[in-house]
Formats: structure tokens, C-alpha cells, sequence
């Protein structure tokens, strides 16, 4: 329960003493202040209180109680026991604001992730089910060491670094190269730390994996569909196709 300030005690008991003995009750107690003070001054200290407001208390006061069962008193009547003054207390506003959270960019992993990744895996397999209906990949022959195959082409997720192996030096095309790709994308969280899911605004980010996926995806289509007999360039659409899944 909130205190009542020493003042504010005082001063209430002055006027319930100042109301009974206009109202012809009890005598004044000691803390009641003498008859020759004036209007408006309070019973300690001297802090003021406006007469407007005394007369009120005192005209409450006065103010009979409404009988039991009949009409109500009039507004201003004075309160339980007699007290016509009311205390407010002062409540700190932490308490009763409505805090809220600040919404947080993330979701549960059931349902929303498992739901997003069960589709995408049915749209694969349904994928790769009509694919194998419809395109045919037999086994070729067993190899034979007489009988070289020309050309002879790695398997097309390889014809990027056999691509390479034509232009550069073994130890460059199969090691350097590949090398800086692979540091490249595993120091890219570390240099772009920008943690917004905009396109724009990761610019390094999707510039250096466009980069990446470009320059693999041109190495293997050139391998696949323009190298003919002896590994040699040539167009598919004069020398014909030299490509088998």
C-alpha cells in the first residue's frame, strides 16, 4: 500500500476536526490550526490551499446523508465515514504500457521448412521418374584398352577442369584455378556481412557466385557440344554432336 505523505495526513485530519465543529461535534484537536488563521492557509507548513476548495470540503461536509433506501445524495456529497478527500497516488508508466516485442524475421522449421522442402523433393523425383521414362541411357560396352574411344570425354561434371587442362598447365588448370574458386566462395560470408536477403543488396555476394556458376557452366558446355574427335574444336551444328549422358 502506497504512504500517505505526513503533510497530506495532517492536513486531512485538520478539516475533518475544522467539519465536526462546524457541524457542532467534538472540539478541535491539537492539529487543527487556530481560529485567527486565515482562509486558505494550511494546518502545517506554508504551503497555501485555495479557499474555493475548503468551502467545498466544508459544504460537503455539511451535506446530510441519503436515507437508507431512498433517492441518492446529491453529487458532492461527502464520501464513507465522512471523508469528502480523495489521494492520488503517482504510478510509474513502465507499468502499465503495453510493451511489445519487435518482430523477428524468422520462422519455425515445422511446418514451414519441412512443408517448402517434402514439396521440393516429390518435384524432383517426379522429375527424374519422367526423365528416365522418356530419355534412354544405356551402358556403354566394356572397355577395352585396344580400343580407345575418340574422343574420350570425362563425365560432364569433370569436362570444366578437362576444359581447362587444354588451355593452361596441369598444375594451374587442375590446382591454382579451382583453388581461388574454392577460397573465393568460403571467405565470401566473411567479406560481405551484410545481413539483409534483398537482392539488391547483396551485390558481392550474387555477382561473385553468378560469376562462378558462368564461368563453370561455359567450361562445360564448350566441352560437352564443341569438342570433337581428338578433343578438338568444332561446331555441332557442321561436325555433329560428340556428347553421351
Amino acid at each position: 500500500m502506497t504512504e500517505i505523505p505526513e503533510h497530506l495526513r495532517k492536513r486531512a485530519e485538520a478539516a475533518k476536526a475544522k467539519a465536526k465543529a462546524a457541524a457542532g461535534g467534538d472540539a478541535p484537536s491539537a492539529d487543527t490550526p487556530p481560529a485567527d488563521a486565515p482562509t486558505g492557509t494550511a494546518p502545517t507548513g506554508d504551503e497555501k490551499i485555495p479557499s474555493h476548495l475548503l468551502n467545498r470540503g466544508t459544504a460537503a461536509a455539511d451535506m446530510p446523508a441519503a436515507p437508507a433506501g431512498g433517492p441518492a445524495a446529491p453529487v458532492g456529497g461527502s464520501g464513507p465515514d465522512g471523508h469528502n478527500q480523495r489521494l492520488l497516488t503517482v504510478v510509474k508508466s513502465g507499468s502499465i504500457q503495453d510493451t511489445r516485442a519487435l518482430p523477428v524475421d524468422k520462422v519455425h522449421v515445422w511446418p514451414h521448412l519441412l512443408v517448402a522442402e517434402f514439396l521440393s523433393a516429390l518435384a524432383v523425383t517426379l522429375f527424374l521418374l519422367l526423365f528416365a521414362i522418356f530419355v534412354n541411357a544405356p551402358l556403354l560396352e566394356l572397355a577395352d584398352f585396344n580400343k580407345t574411344p575418340n574422343p574420350s570425354k570425362a563425365p560432364w561434371y569433370f569436362l570444366g577442369l578437362q576444359e581447362l587442362l587444354t588451355m593452361f598447365h596441369p598444375m594451374v588448370a587442375g590446382v591454382t584455378i579451382p583453388g581461388i574458386g574454392l577460397i573465393l566462395l568460403v571467405m565470401a560470408p566473411y567479406i560481405d556481412r551484410n545481413p539483409s536477403k534483398r537482392p539488391e543488396d547483396r551485390k558481392f555476394a550474387i555477382s561473385l557466385m553468378t560469376v562462378h556458376l558462368m564461368f563453370w557452366a561455359v567450361l562445360v558446355m564448350i566441352g560437352s557440344f564443341f569438342r570433337g574427335p581428338g578433343f578438338n574444336f568444332v561446331f555441332p551444328w557442321n561436325a555433329g554432336l560428340f556428347f553421351e549422358l
